[in-house]
């Protein structure tokens, strides 16, 4: 028997890629799913291994004293109330993005598990991706240098042929082209510029395409930060588009820069006029079952087995994003003022 047996809250299209990731885990094994409609155990079962019991109730599952984990793949505009009642529960949490739609829901969901002595991940699973993960080894080898710039942009046209459209469209749930998608862009730029954020400014606007008009938000905004150690960056989020999946990365340093799966370094004398090219698998797709959740619920469970907080996803480093990404988005409210954000 595996350590941890898990309780998946929604039953949608990002549960089904979870369900598999954390089977896949040494530790991990989902046996009770949650969702609003009725489901057949034998049939949810089946579909992912082992034995799975579906709930309509939440709290007759989150009651279950054999759950140790919670996993909430609901909508958003739920997460507050499900991550909370899971924290109240005793259950350590596995998060989608975003963590919630305003900060004080943020404040509230890190406030609970703090009060109840229990672990949080959130899925920031482009930190554990192999592209992110092998930009982050040259810069901290310094082969880049002291990096003074960096933008890391999300592109991502999320139209009616993309499941999420259909209630990614509500300001309700979608939010912001930020919440609702470009949070993974921002998310990684943070994770590689390696210094707190002191400011953000940031302007949006909309697609004209009739295939994007249900959005009640706008769905392309760009944000300018500047970092505590002088350093400056740029994050677009583009959920309008009209072209396939890029997750464009440029960094800029002191003795090279990056490019996507490129890079340049005057420290190994290499002819500046040509790219040295870097191996790496590149985030290229939306698609759920693409997305690095395995490796990222791996160090979760790793990390309880330890009883500590997680590296790079855990509920405190995320709020931090989350701090820069709601003050982006009051920012593009205001016309672009500038707001600095406190420490």
């Amino acid at each position: 028997m595996k350590k941890y047996n898990v309780g998946i809250i929604g039953y949608g299209w990002a549960a089904t890629a979870h369900i598999a990731a954390i089977n896949s885990t040494k530790q991990g094994q989902v046996t009770a799913v949650y969702s609003s409609r009725p489901l057949d155990a034998t049939q949810v079962s089946l579909a992912h291994g082992g034995q799975i019991k579906p709930y309509q109730n939440l709290d007759a599952m989150l009651a279950d004293p054999s759950l140790h984990v919670v996993d909430i793949t609901s909508y958003p505009s739920q997460h507050r109330n499900h991550a909370v009642a899971a924290a109240q529960a005793g259950k350590h949490i596995i998060l989608e993005k975003p963590m919630a739609n305003s900060p004080q829901e943020v404040r509230e969901i890190v406030a609970a598990a703090t009060a109840h002595g229990v672990r949080g991940c959130v899925c920031f699973e482009a930190r554990f991706s192999s592209q992110f993960q092998v930009t982050k080894a040259v810069v901290d080898e310094g082969l880049l240098g002291r990096l003074h710039y960096g933008e890391i942009d999300y592109y991502h046209g999320i139209g009616p042929w993309y499941g999420q459209f259909r209630w990614n469209t509500q300001k309700k749930d979608g939010g912001s082209a930020l919440l609702t998608a470009g949070c993974h862009a921002m998310d990684a730029l943070l994770m590689v510029m390696g210094s707190e954020v002191e400011s953000v400014s940031s302007i949006s606007t909309k697609s004209s395409s009739d295939i994007f008009k249900p959005y009640e938000y706008d769905t392309s905004s760009v944000t300018i930060l500047r970092f505590a150690n002088g350093a400056i960056g740029k994050s677009a989020a583009i959920v309008d588009c009209l072209q396939p999946y890029y997750f464009h990365t440029h960094l800029v340093g002191s003795e090279g820069s990056l490019l996507d799966n490129k890079f340049h370094s005057q420290k190994l004398n290499a002819d500046r006029s040509h790219w040295s090219e870097l191996s790496m698998k590149m985030l290229d797709s939306g698609d759920v079952s693409d997305h690095p959740y395995a490796a990222q619920f791996q160090t979760f469970f790793d990390a309880l087995d330890e009883n500590r907080d997680m590296p790079l996803t855990s509920f405190k480093e995320a709020s931090r994003t989350f701090d820069v990404i709601f003050a982006a988005d009051a920012s593009a409210a205001q016309g672009g003022t500038c707001i600095h954000l406190t420490t």
